[in-house]
């Protein structure tokens, strides 16, 4: 697949039109640094920390390298294929590639990954193995969400302990690092990734009251929810 410029024009000077899978990976990639600079925004990363990605096909567009968002434009479209060869775009893509390959590998229904260093959850993977079941969202993410062992950034030794720690769930924290989640578009993972952050908060601030314990949902009201969700929001 190849990325065209509006604009282009063949030998003869005629415009040439975009193919489907051009016009596609143009969207997504507006798309994506639309949820890219969203994360900044809402105070997910600072400067360039997180990364974002979606597939289209075959092809994985994802932000590259140290570039921060609000500089991207769409002559900036960086994508790779599922064995990390890169098929679009000359900048170099995230140092965190293999972490979302490995997502996408895994689930084949996966099409949008978000990576965020939030600081309530990463402040959680610093204390916990798991983040305890606060809210009734847990069951949003498969249930209470896991912390990944730490690795160092953009090694396959942490992509394998992010793996494990998404069994049966679609988030996890890294320990000493941040978030991941994924779904099956922008908007899914990016408001799961948002959850995340927000029940980390939710419980190191009741966690922090002196003489108490936050009261902690049970296996049998979380699979409650998980089936009240499944009916959740607009039916076409």
């Amino acid at each position: 697949m190849t990325y065209s410029r509006a604009g282009r024009a063949d030998a003869a000077g005629e415009p040439v039109r975009k193919t489907t899978g051009e016009a596609a990976c143009e969207s997504a990639w507006q798309e994506l640094v639309a949820t890219a600079r969203r994360t900044v925004a809402d105070g997910l990363v600072v400067g360039t920390s997180g990364n974002v990605s979606v597939r289209v096909g075959d092809t994985v567009l994802v932000t590259p390298s140290g570039v921060p968002y609000d500089r991207l434009t769409p002559a900036d479209v960086t994508g790779v294929d599922l064995d990390g060869r890169q098929v679009l775009g000359t900048l170099v893509p995230t140092s965190e590639l293999p972490m979302h390959l490995a997502v996408y590998r895994a689930d084949p229904g996966a099409r949008a990954v978000v990576h965020t260093h939030a600081v309530h959850a990463t402040a959680v993977s610093l204390l916990v193995p798991e983040l305890p079941p606060v809210h009734y969202m847990t069951a949003a993410l498969g249930g209470p969400v896991r912390v990944a062992p730490y690795a160092a950034y953009g090694t396959d030794e942490l992509a394998r302990a992010m793996l494990d720690a998404l069994t049966d769930r679609t988030g996890c924290l890294l320990r000493n690092h941040g978030t991941i989640t994924y779904g099956t578009c922008l908007d899914q993972a990016y408001d799961r990734t948002a959850q995340l952050e927000w029940m980390c908060r939710l419980w190191l601030t009741a966690s922090s009251v002196p003489g108490h314990s936050p009261s902690l949902l049970t296996p049998d009201q979380l699979a409650e929810v998980t089936e009240r969700l499944r009916g959740y929001g607009q039916r076409s």
